[in-house]
């Protein structure tokens, strides 16, 4: 039994291996193509779908792309090549040689040498159409194609290129990741209502629970880092959060990801905020540096202005304001807001917007919040009749807050003291 094992594997090792003095092509993504510096002569194998077929009497050009970048790769074949299933939307694979492009528009050109339709596509049923740009919620309605469009495309790629940015970033400052669970028992501060998890035979056992408690869908994994940091004095987690608010606002996701991080043995807030600059400025040079093109087709069609604005935010050193000082710079506006700023009251998003705008466009940390709007673990400042604590918050133009966090109470008599305000002495037993 184990010799025929064996003479199988040998046969399909034999059966799979080149022919002697035969290459087979290398496999290229489109974006590999397009950056070559150099062409040796060698034949390279490209595949994709096609997004422009333009056929001349002796020459037929292809723009063919696969996702790996905004701009498409020309395909040179002969006029012999040209057939029906050449179509826009078909998925085709190209081998030939990389050649120097004679045109300004494109570094480099596919001269083929073999085209292999893949996949066929009826160009005239497909329901998006060559060289028009179809509005979201067109795109809405084909959910396993709109990936393909120019817009969805880019927004993909810059938002795979951030979450790249946040992992390097947190692991070349020694942050451990950690996973922690989407499937939890805990409603983390009561951050917003849950989604109940429940198996799909509920209806048949409604007394009972899977794991014999209620379990939710995770709102933060902030208590889970909290465990971790009593071993690892650098975590974070970037995963999925839920948040089961009825609200069609762009504010108020179901679903959405949410970076958080613990950090151990920090004695400043400034420990804090040089962690939050950081990562705010290296994702966002690394998504300008690698995915000019996608920022580009943002810039001009989805977001415009949010380039140089961008841009501008990395030129300069992110300010630092007290709440007390934020609070004072809204009452001396002269904007009506919808909500009167006040000592003691939360600060609303109207507000958050124009004290970056107030600071010239350049995000800023607001610091030592009052101590009843903020959660009891938070670190007493200690400081008098405006009793605050050491949390702070980054405003970020167009947006408002970005990043929050805080120092954490570590003496023991004060925690007791929050709870028993608060009303939590007898649910946390320590």
């Amino acid at each position: 039994m184990f010799g025929a094992r064996f003479l199988a594997r040998a046969l399909r090792s034999c059966s799979s291996a080149p022919c002697p003095g035969h290459r087979p092509p290398a496999r290229l993504s489109v974006r590999d193509a397009l950056g070559a510096q150099s062409t040796s002569g060698e034949r390279v194998k490209v595949q994709g779908w096609i997004r422009s077929v333009r056929s001349q009497k002796e020459v037929l050009f292809l723009h063919i792309n696969d996702g790996s970048s905004l701009e498409s790769l020309q395909v040179v074949a002969d006029s012999s090549f040209d057939n029906r299933e050449l179509a826009f939307g078909s998925s085709v694979e190209v081998q030939g040689q990389l050649v120097k492009s004679p045109s300004k528009k494109q570094n480099m050109e596919l001269k083929a040498e073999k085209i292999e339709v893949v996949g066929n596509c009826d160009a005239t049923a497909f329901p998006f159409k060559y060289k028009e740009r179809h509005p979201l919620e067109y795109l809405r309605q084909y959910p396993h194609l709109r990936c393909r469009t120019n817009a969805l495309g880019s927004i993909l790629r810059v938002r795979s290129e951030a979450t790249a940015a946040i992992h390097s970033f947190f692991k070349d400052n020694g942050f451990v990741h950690i996973h922690t669970p989407i499937i939890t028992s805990n409603d983390c501060e009561g951050a917003g209502e849950l989604f109940q998890v429940e198996p799909s035979s509920k209806i048949k056992m409604p007394e009972e629970n899977f794991f014999n408690v209620p379990a939710f869908l995770t709102v933060s994994g902030q208590l889970h880092l909290e465990v971790m940091s009593g071993a690892f004095t650098q975590v974070f987690t970037f995963g999925p959060t839920f948040r089961a608010e009825n609200s069609q606002s762009r504010r108020h996701l179901a679903e959405f990801y949410m970076v958080e991080a613990e950090i151990s043995f920090v004695e400043s807030l400034q420990d804090l905020m040089q962690v939050m600059e950081g990562l705010f400025k290296t994702a966002t040079m690394m998504v300008l540096s690698n995915c000019p093109e996608d920022v580009e087709l943002c810039h001009k069609f989805i977001a415009p202005g949010q380039k140089e604005r961008l841009e501008h935010m990395l030129k300069n050193n992110f300010l630092i304001i007290s709440y007390t000082e934020a609070v004072e710079i809204l009452k001396q506006s002269s904007q009506n807001f919808t909500f009167t700023p006040e000592w003691g009251v939360d600060l609303h998003t109207e507000h958050e917007k124009y004290l970056v705008k107030h600071c010239g466009n350049i995000p800023v940390f607001v610091i030592n919040y009052p101590l009843a709007l903020k959660p009891f673990y938070m670190r007493d400042n200690e400081d008098g009749p405006q009793h605050t604590v050491a949390a702070v918050d980054l405003l970020v133009p167009g947006v408002g807050e970005l990043f929050g966090g805080s120092l954490r109470e570590e003496r023991y008599h004060f925690l007791e003291q929050r709870l028993a305000r608060s009303g939590l002495t007898e649910t946390y037993q320590w």
